[in-house]
């Protein structure tokens, strides 16, 4: 009885298998970045980063990962996010100064259009397919659906909260940082989903992206890990990282941005200043 008491203390103690990773190290950046935060590919296929203590946007080729220009350069104070709509306009989110800043490629050069504000710690802008703008107000906690400039719909409840994403069937994902979990809502922010299960072991999921297959890969910046989730049956995919910050393949320090393109998957590695490039390799 002794051994079976003993041995079931020592299995619950143990810690769980550890997941494999879901994409292969490939190509870094030089640390020339001041801690990136999220991060997308534009329409031209290149880059974008919200390079965040640098006040700006900094477009990398997404082949070599070497910086090709920047934009708003000391305009974009403490900036975390950049979306892209389906009308080419880039919409920024520049978190310090609470606002969301437009830039249209007219002429292939971002100009500064308009900025809409006041949203209290602006940590993620999602221009969604639907033609709404999403906007996570961090400090009061609100999501808000923006239509031509006003605000259409708005939810409450999620302090802290960073990124906003939207799934293939147009729902709205939200990483809800300090909650630890990732909440789905409808395109009227109506609450469809949590996923919060502690197998993901979330310590602070900041930005997320969705692949082609409707996957959702997050960044849990504090436990310097990135996750494959399957959000309709909940199950862990895959992991890189192994909870501990370092430098190197299958290593971050306290990661924030993804962006998805196919089977390519670029993180921003903030804590090392630089943007690092996964692949699925394929035969």
């Amino acid at each position: 009885m002794r051994f079976a008491f003993t041995a079931l203390i020592c299995a619950l103690a143990a810690p769980a298998l550890a997941q494999a990773p879901f994409a292969s190290f490939d190509r870094a950046s030089e640390p020339v970045l001041n801690d990136p935060h999220d991060l997308t590919i534009g329409p031209d296929g290149r880059l974008y980063v919200a390079d965040k203590f640098n006040n700006r946007i900094a477009v990398l080729d997404a082949e070599t990962l070497e910086i090709v220009e920047t934009f708003g350069d000391g305009q974009l104070y403490d900036v975390h996010d950049i979306s892209f709509g389906p009308d080419g306009k880039a919409y920024v989110a520049a978190t310090g100064a609470n606002v969301v800043v437009s830039y249209w490629f007219s002429d292939g050069t971002p100009d500064m259009e308009y900025a809409l504000g006041q949203f209290p710690r602006t940590e993620g802008a999602l221009a969604h397919s639907n033609g709404k703008l999403y906007v996570m107000a961090s400090g009061i906690g609100q999501l808000v659906a923006m239509e031509n400039g006003k605000a259409v719909s708005a939810v409450r409840g999620m302090p802290g909260a960073h990124d906003v994403a939207e799934g293939l069937d147009g729902s709205i994902w939200v990483a809800n940082t300090n909650a630890g979990q990732l909440v789905q809502f409808s395109e009227t922010l109506e609450l469809m989903t949590t996923l919060d299960d502690a197998k993901y072991g979330f310590i602070g999921p900041r930005y997320l992206d969705v692949d082609d297959f409707g996957r959702l890969v997050v960044a849990d910046q504090d436990a310097h890990r990135i996750l494959m989730i399957d959000p309709t049956t909940g199950d862990l995919l895959g992991v890189i990282g192994d909870g501990t910050p370092g430098l190197g393949p299958n290593k971050f320090d306290d990661p924030e941005g993804v962006a998805v393109h196919g089977t390519t998957f670029y993180f921003s590695d903030s804590d090392n200043n630089r943007v690092v490039r996964y692949v699925v390799v394929t035969n």
